[in-house]
């Protein structure tokens, strides 16, 4: 009987070590070593076709300038946030945590492009899927299906179909006859990756690969994983709320700031072309605690509401709590209010809500949760038609944030009459009234 082979690799970073140590010396990250078989196979199931011509230097000034290919998805949402499509003989990876709709936005995409594409499904039947397919109504004779974990047979499926398009969900299911090892360890989800990546340069087919989340809210499996892919999009949202949104932190074909943003529905996921309307509600206007914020998320302006309560503790030690706003952000800004505004604020229960249950990290919606902040403290009603974008600092001053223009246009849009920002922002001609304010004390003055 042959001797088997093993390695050990670091489940966080992928290297590979003779023998086991508690700290790997590539991440430094500590107990993250496991051992692992590695047999290689006499025979390999699937061949790429090999490349008779050798790479030679070439001068950068006579590097062809014309934009790589694209394949048009679609969807208007994805084919922004990819760059204007998804570029052929790319790597692409879908991360997200389970439920949120990572196949059901595949299988729509499979679904309604008119050219071939090849759904590969390691998690559902056969069966599962077309009972989705079934729920959204759509049913396109473009698109086949495979319910296969083998690396190999689906790349032979997938090299006698030569689909435009090749899905597979997900990656955690494959695994390889050259690694001889459990789906979803390091070296098969690297193995893996590797033979779809050289699947998609040298077949010139752009293929799009589901990733699983830890518990940590990291994509599963190595970290090269996130090396090896062209583009990672992350598809986030709470179970809680209807709202989805695609963001991109790498992009070697597009810009990373776009955003894309999804509402889930019975029959699959709709576009949401104008998620300022849905995200401010019409019967606030009248109630204390709640302010507009003109924020960018990405590339694009968006309208906010933003809600807040402040009530006494019941308690000794007084609650802070925050729904899609950062909590030590929170506290600063309270912290900034009873220094520099004179409220009393350190005794008080303070809750802040951003509707629709959207995370936002622009900081231009320091002085909107100030004023709705302040305006449930004081129990007083924020004027109708008012939205906010501006930074507070420690000192209290307000500090101008980029694309002015573009909230103003936003909340032109949208039937707002003014907006507060900072004193030294560039301010475009608009038939919006805007307002300028040096400190947080000014937006007291102002309102209260």
């Amino acid at each position: 009987m042959a001797k088997v082979k093993t390695a050990f690799f670091c489940k966080h970073c992928g290297t590979q070590h003779s023998k086991w140590q508690g700290q790997c010396h590539a991440c430094k990250e500590w107990n993250t070593i496991v051992e692992e078989v590695v047999q290689k196979p006499k025979i390999e199931a699937w061949q790429a076709p090999t490349n008779t011509q050798s790479s030679v230097p070439i001068p950068i000034r006579e590097v062809s300038e014309n934009q790589q290919a694209r394949l048009a998805t679609g969807d208007t949402e994805l084919d922004r946030v990819l760059g204007g499509g998804v570029v052929t003989g790319s790597l692409v990876l879908l991360a997200g945590e389970p439920g949120v709709g990572k196949s059901t936005l595949l299988l729509q995409l499979a679904l309604q492009v008119d050219y071939p594409t090849l759904y590969v499904s390691g998690e559902e039947s056969l069966t599962q899927i077309k009972l989705r397919s079934n729920r959204m109504n759509n049913c396109s004779s473009h698109c086949y299906l495979l319910n296969e974990t083998n690396v190999e047979q689906i790349l032979t499926q997938a090299n006698t179909l030569k689909p435009k398009l090749l899905i597979v969900d997900s990656i955690q299911t494959l695994q390889t006859d050259l690694i001889d090892s459990g789906a979803g360890s390091v070296s098969q989800v690297r193995e893996c990756t590797s033979a779809l990546q050289q699947f998609a340069k040298q077949m010139q087919i752009p293929v799009l690969v589901v990733g699983h989340i830890t518990k940590d809210g990291m994509i599963a499996g190595p970290k090269i994983l996130e090396h090896m892919v062209d583009v990672v999009l992350h598809f986030e949202g709470d179970r809680n709320y209807l709202y989805r949104i695609l963001r991109t932190p790498k992009n070697r074909f597009g810009s990373t700031a776009e955003l894309g943003i999804y509402e889930m529905e019975s029959k699959g996921l709709r576009i949401v072309e104008n998620p300022s309307e849905l995200l401010i509600s019409s019967t606030s206007s009248n109630l204390s605690g709640h302010a507009i914020a003109a924020t960018l998320e990405g590339m694009r302006p968006m309208l906010i509401e933003c809600q807040a309560l402040v009530s006494s503790a019941v308690y000794g030690t007084p609650q802070r709590s925050s729904t899609g706003f950062n909590v030590k952000r929170l506290n600063m800004l309270l912290a900034v209010l009873e220094k520099r505004a004179g409220f009393k604020l350190g005794a008080k229960d303070v809750f802040l809500n951003l509707a629709g249950g959207i995370r936002i990290e622009d900081p231009a919606l320091d002085l909107a949760v100030a004023a709705a902040i302040l305006s449930s403290s004081l129990d007083v009603v924020i004027p109708e038609k008012y939205c906010f974008a501006a930074e507070v600092g420690l000192s209290g001053e307000l500090r101008n944030v980029p694309r002015v223009e573009q909230r103003i246009q936003e909340a032109e849009k949208l039937g707002f009459t003014t907006l507060v920002v900072a004193q030294k922002s560039k301010l475009p001609t608009s038939k919006l009234k805007v307002i300028a304010l040096d400190n947080i004390r000014g937006l007291v003055e102002l309102l209260f």
